[in-house]
């Protein structure tokens, strides 16, 4: 069975990207009017889950992931379905021309990467996301949830099928299936799947990069860290914290770890304002917890930091705080503790901020502004895929540009290598670039 949906999204993919962008524009907006039309069918399935998440113990992160009715949650999925509609063309776009001698022409375009296996645990709108951006961008997806949203992937599965088949994009160009058993032999099934993307645990993440031969885009953890400078806006240090741990602890650009700079001492706890006002628990280091001692925080609010805090992703309430002597040794702890997610300096100071910017080895780096930022929707993207940490052509979060990729066409008239230097003939290349926009393939 697994063979036969692999083929058949394979064979899929081979239509999907010769259709026009209206014709994948119409496509999308039927299923974003399918998905708003069964809003409450949703929601209802939606606190079946969630019921059931409660019901077996699962953190409170989790649940958190999985609750699609939390704020504008379902609004902004369907939201980056138009976003990603409205987006210019990513197929077949020309990125190179270079005539390498008369008559013989090379150009590079974009192409859809090809077969897309997803998959997710927690998170139904992935469904949206993922059957938004595979259809903008010619690629076939093939969908696995995890048991914890069950009802809700079934309703929306259904629906996007639905939606789908009354439009010309081929009906197995977005697959759902159900069974774990399906994903063990998919992750075989390298001849036809060209990329497999995770969405969950780390433990999710590990499993399938150690079961498949097939590349994976992706992030294990998201261990974000904020770093405060001696030139820091105090102020806006404590908003910024605030917001980056509170505004979605489950989040994975949410932010983990702390680093303030020993000379601030003294302003830790203005520093921490924000996270202690909004219950948030400081897992401190020995000499931050002695700082901190002698203030007003309540002390269920300040815990030692054990082994492991500063790698750990906590995704609730809760953060690493320690101290750092200088701009180098919080670049040195992140690069060695951080997962390759988000990194925060926050400063005056444009020299450390620079050296920040140029020196953690992380997807995204930031100044003066919150992780929460790290996000497809945020950047523009309409939604992503992923965030992906990998050093690979995608990194941060992937839209429709992380799943393209590219050919070469080299269009002749009748030439041969063997006329050329290099393989046994006289003749040089000219290698002229081409200026683009003259180009009409």
């Amino acid at each position: 069975m697994a063979e036969q949906v692999a083929k058949n999204a394979r064979i899929a993919s081979t239509v999907l990207k010769t259709l026009s962008n209206e014709e994948r524009i119409i496509a999308l907006k039927a299923v974003h009017d399918g998905l708003l039309k069964a809003k409450l069918d949703i929601f209802e399935a939606n606190v079946k889950d969630m019921q059931a998440a409660k019901e077996n113990n699962l953190s409170s992160a989790l649940i958190g992931r999985l609750d699609l009715s939390k704020g504008d949650k379902f609004d902004v999925m369907l939201q980056g379905i138009l976003d990603v509609a409205d987006l210019e063309d990513p197929v077949g776009k020309l990125t190179l021309a270079r005539q390498l001698d008369q008559g013989l022409n090379l150009y590079r375009v974009t192409a859809p990467v090809g077969v897309l296996l997803v998959i997710f645990e927690a998170r139904p709108e992935v469904i949206a996301n993922i059957s938004a951006l595979a259809i903008k961008s010619g690629n076939a997806a093939i969908l696995k949830c995890g048991k914890e949203c069950f009802h809700t992937f079934t309703i929306m599965s259904k629906i996007v099928s639905e939606s789908l088949a009354a439009t010309v994009v081929p009906k197995d160009a977005v697959q759902m299936i159900g069974s774990r058993e399906d994903v063990a032999a998919l992750l075989d099934q390298d001849k036809y799947i060209d990329l497999v993307i995770p969405r969950g645990s780390r433990e999710l993440v590990r499993s399938i990069k150690e079961n498949t031969k097939i590349p994976v885009l992706g992030h294990a953890d998201g261990i974000c860290s904020i770093y405060v400078d001696k030139d820091a806006d105090l102020a806006m240090a404590s908003r910024i914290l605030a917001d980056a741990k509170t505004n979605y602890p489950s989040g994975c650009n949410a932010a983990e770890t702390l680093l303030i700079h020993e000379s601030l001492k003294d302003q830790v706890p203005q520093i921490v304002k924000g996270l202690i006002d909004a219950g948030v628990v400081l897992h401190a280091s020995e000499s931050v917890a002695e700082v901190l001692a002698a203030s007003l925080i309540p002390a269920a609010q300040v815990v030692p930091a054990i082994e492991g805090d500063f790698d750990k992703e906590f995704l609730s309430f809760d953060i690493a705080v320690g101290f750092t002597k200088d701009v180098n040794s919080a670049i040195q702890h992140i690069n060695t503790h951080g997962s390759k997610h988000t990194d925060v300096i926050i400063t005056d100071n444009k020299d450390a901020a620079d050296k920040f910017l140029k020196s953690v080895d992380t997807a995204g780096v930031y100044w003066n502004c919150s992780s929460r930022f790290a996000d497809g929707f945020r950047y523009g993207f309409g939604t992503e895929v992923g965030i992906s940490t990998n050093k690979i052509h995608s990194r941060g979060p992937v839209g429709l540009e992380g799943l393209m990729i590219y050919q070469y066409q080299l269009r002749g008239e009748g030439n041969i290598a063997g006329d050329y230097l290099g393989a046994g003939g006289k003749k040089a290349f000219i290698h002229k670039d081409i200026e683009l926009s003259s180009v009409q393939l």
